[in-house]
């Protein structure tokens, strides 16, 4: 049975405008009730409210003032609202049906929220929002068993850019609502128990040896594992391992034993490596000894500090690992979860700890909380349309923590089958394993996907639903080859470590339905995508975080909601510089549409203030890079744009090059002379023109094949100081 729960009545004012982002039978009944029965409904013929509304309208001889948005100047508008308010009437803007995707935080289209702001009338913006009990009703459409919370805000003060602010006001009563939810106050741990043991037949595959392994075996021998690490009596343990049965069974063996899994990037170097043991404060590692064999460089801990998985399940008896597979298949959850004590770690308390990639400098630890890693898988099931044939492809590391959240926990939080493989790298493979499985949520980088479909073929991601890419800006000529050769969308996404990590992906948009004038789209080129639920988005001035802009404008982008982190371990300072009454300062510049969708402008540290003007590194490289015909993607990275300090303009541009043409140091000037009249030509700034070029033997990068800007920096300071 639906409830609603009505807060904000202090905030009512009449008569005014008032502009809900949706708009239920329950909720406008109740609106009505709340403005005295003064009401007046503000619709456009071509964008119908629903049936119930009209008719509770009709019933109640409430007045309908009907304006053609499409053919109606805004002034005319703004006397039929004049008109009523002066009646004493309260005027309410009442959206209609229109095509959307899942999720959607409004069912006010752009078009109409851009109008507002030229009726010159202050509006008092009403959040509705529905709430179910699972994670996957957690933020949900209307229906029969939701809780549906009606909020009345404040009056917003006059001035331009009422679209903006009003979107804004709703993000933040979102997230505020979406953070009280109670099943975010729960265990990650318990959930995950629960779910498997109601999915004990779907299976986690090994795309390496096609051995399969069902949950209920995963959670058994996890348990069993469990106890033993629990002797061990740690309060992190590092796990080293690539994604699979194995980090499944390492990761959730942890969890049950009471101990933070440390999800150890075994792709980054020995000095990063040391790092994280440091500051984790890690004693213990858990491995498989044939992973170390492939890993024959890394720096791996003395012997006496790993627990090899063969040794660990070979000390368990056959008896022992079959009474566990059967108490998982068995046993009540509740019974499983009282057992391991489940509820004991919960809510804020960390669950899991990764450490971000330190392209900026030194890896930095992220406690993720039970509540961030529920939240954002909720966030992502909200958004996205799952049937019950999905199938995951997992084989992103779980030290990413896209690997970590959407292709290992999400599946296993709602018993999907996952096929593992653990190197993201091997193209052909993958695609036969996309192919022979019939996966269809697939999750990648531009990098790795444009090396995919060199080796597919047009029926190679015929069963994907999802290809979803993130972690660098998608080329356009990728973005259009897969939809030409092999009739994919790739859905370019964006996401933080410190947020779980998913904030807004694009989507696949939904079929017009017949009849409907209006739709908010789900996909926008060149956007990152639609904000999540429960996620809220400031913009300031990127020279003053005190300065808050609309979010059309560029600017720094800040987030806040329960899938945002609280800060570095053991970094108060940094932290200090980063939160700001419970916002957490990205570093990402960008700005949002009045649809929702966020637009990168790269990162603040990609930058360089040269004469009082920002000039982005991406913009220059982007720009050299179409100026002497090269292609990163097709022949590697090649050059890198850095900033170092400068007496005459506070910083200087410095193009670091792998090129043959560039390795003479004589030719310096002939060079940087060249791009200067090749940008000119291209009508780019002099401004944005290299000062120096610096020879390098090759581009640094991370091993994730973000650009290392650390070490970048460092090559361009360590050549121009000699």
């Amino acid at each position: 049975m639906t409830t609603l729960n009505i807060t904000g009545r202090e905030n009512i004012v009449q008569p005014a405008l008032y502009i809900p982002n949706r708009l239920s039978i329950a909720a406008g009944k109740a609106l009505h009730k709340l403005l005295d029965n003064k009401v007046c409904y503000l619709v456009d013929p071509s964008f119908k409210p629903a049936k119930s509304i009209l008719h509770y309208a009709e019933s109640k001889g409430v007045h309908i003032e009907y304006f053609d948005f499409r053919h109606t100047t805004s002034r005319a508008v703004r006397e039929q609202i004049l008109d009523q308010l002066e009646r004493g009437n309260n005027v309410v803007f009442v959206p209609g049906a229109l095509t959307k995707s899942k999720g959607c935080l409004t069912d006010i289209p752009a078009p109409f929220l851009r109008e507002l702001g030229s009726l010159h009338i202050s509006p008092v913006p009403v959040f509705l929002g529905h709430y179910g009990d699972t994670l996957l009703t957690l933020f949900c459409e209307e229906d029969d068993n939701c809780r549906q919370e009606l909020c009345i805000m404040q009056q917003l003060s006059p001035g331009p850019q009422i679209g903006e602010r009003m979107l804004s006001a709703w993000m933040q009563k979102g997230s505020e609502l979406y953070s009280a939810h109670p099943l975010l106050c729960s265990s990650l741990t318990t959930a995950l128990v629960k779910s498997m043991a109601a999915h004990p037949n779907v299976k986690v595959t090994d795309g390496m040896t096609g051995q399969e392994l069902p949950y209920f075996k995963v959670l058994g021998v996890s348990m069993a594992v469990a106890k033993k690490l629990k002797e061990l009596e740690q309060r992190r343990i590092g796990v080293i391992l690539p994604p699979g049965p194995g980090g499944i069974i390492a990761t959730l063996a942890c969890m049950l034993a009471g101990v933070t899994p440390v999800i150890i990037n075994y792709a980054s170097s020995g000095q990063a490596f040391e790092s994280t043991v440091r500051q984790a404060g890690l004693t213990r590692f858990i491995t498989a000894r044939k992973f170390m064999q492939k890993l024959p460089t890394f720096a791996w801990p003395d012997r006496e500090k790993l627990i090899l998985v063969e040794d660990m399940l070979s000390g368990l008896s056959k008896a022992t690992l079959v009474k566990h597979a059967l108490m998982a298949k068995m046993m009540p959850a509740a019974v499983m979860c009282k057992l391991f004590n489940t509820d004991a770690h919960k809510n804020n308390d960390e669950a899991i700890m990764l450490f971000t990639s330190g392209s900026s400098g030194e890896p930095k630890g992220v406690a993720l909380s039970h509540r961030m890693l529920l939240c954002n898988v909720a966030q992502c099931i909200n958004r996205l349309v799952l049937a019950e044939e999905e199938r995951f492809l997992g084989s992103l590391p779980i030290f990413h923590s896209f690997g970590l959240t959407v292709t290992m926990l999400l599946p296993l939080l709602c018993g999907f089958p996952i096929c593992s493989y653990p190197n993201p790298t091997d193209a052909r493979t993958l695609c036969e394993l996309i192919k022979k499985y019939s996966l269809t949520l697939v999750c990648s980088t531009p990098t790795f996907a444009r090396s995919m479909l060199r080796r597919a073929d047009e029926s190679s991601f015929r069963s994907v639903h999802y290809f979803i890419v993130g972690a660098e800006k998608l080329p356009p000529d990728v973005e259009d080859e897969f939809k030409k050769r092999c009739s994919v969308q790739l859905l370019e996404g964006y996401g933080l470590t410190e947020a779980s990590p998913v904030c807004c992906v694009n989507l696949p948009m939904p079929e017009r339905e017949p009849g409907l004038s209006f739709y908010i789209p789900s996909i926008v080129r060149g956007s990152i995508g639609a904000v999540f639920p429960g996620l809220a988005v400031r913009i300031t001035d990127p020279d003053d975080d005190t300065r808050e802009l609309p979010i059309s404008e560029r600017g720094m982008i800040w987030l806040k909601g329960s899938n945002i982190f609280t800060g570095y371990v053991g970094k108060e300072d940094m932290n200090s510089e980063i939160f700001s009454k419970g916002w957490f300062k990205t570093g990402d510049l960008g700005h949002m549409d009045l649809n929702g969708f966020i637009y990168l402008g790269g990162r603040l540290s990609r930058f360089s203030k040269v004469g009082g003007e920002m000039v982005p590194h991406e913009g220059v490289e982007q720009a050299i890079c179409k100026a002497l015909e090269l292609h990163p993607a097709d022949d590697g990275l090649q050059i890198a744009v850095t900033g170092v300090s400068d007496k005459q303009k506070g910083e200087a541009l410095v193009l670091l090059s792998a090129l043959p043409q560039h390795r003479r140091s004589s030719m310096e000037k002939e060079s940087l002379s060249q791009i200067r009249e090749a940008l000119i030509a291209a009508n780019i700034p002099n401004l944005y023109a290299p000062k120096y070029i610096v020879p390098v033997e090759s581009i640094p990068v991370l091993p994730t094949g973000k650009l290392d800007l650390r070490a970048c920096k460092l090559l361009a300071e360590e050549a121009l100081h000699n």
